[in-house]
């Protein structure tokens, strides 16, 4: 474990140096499609919030059901439509873990 230097006033949290997770392509695999699920999200809800108006029948339930759906959406396309960003992190992740491994 490694530190982060000392900064009066911050919690010191401990950052983990362990790179076994990054062994197998298949955990790369999942963790750039989870990271393109997360990303599409955040884009979505940026959109959503970017809107000119409000609409007539705005609610909570209406917005909380739409940031739902908007999650379920952006895993979807994680999987059956992604945009390429979870891919380049897989690969700069085996990259990586194959410059630690040597």
């Amino acid at each position: 474990m490694t530190t982060l230097p000392n900064l009066p006033g911050v919690n010191q949290p401990t950052v983990s140096m362990d790179t076994g997770r990054l062994a197998t392509h298949e955990n790369l695999e999942a963790a750039g499609q989870k990271f393109e699920a997360i990303f599409t999200n955040m884009m979505l809800s940026s959109m959503r919030k970017a809107k000119l108006s409000d609409g007539l029948f705005e609610s909570n339930a209406l917005t909380q059901f739409r940031d739902m759906q908007d999650q379920q959406l952006a895993q979807s396309m994680a999987v059956h439509a992604p945009i390429g960003i979870g891919k380049a992190m897989t690969e700069f992740l085996a990259k990586s873990a194959e410059g630690t491994i040597e």
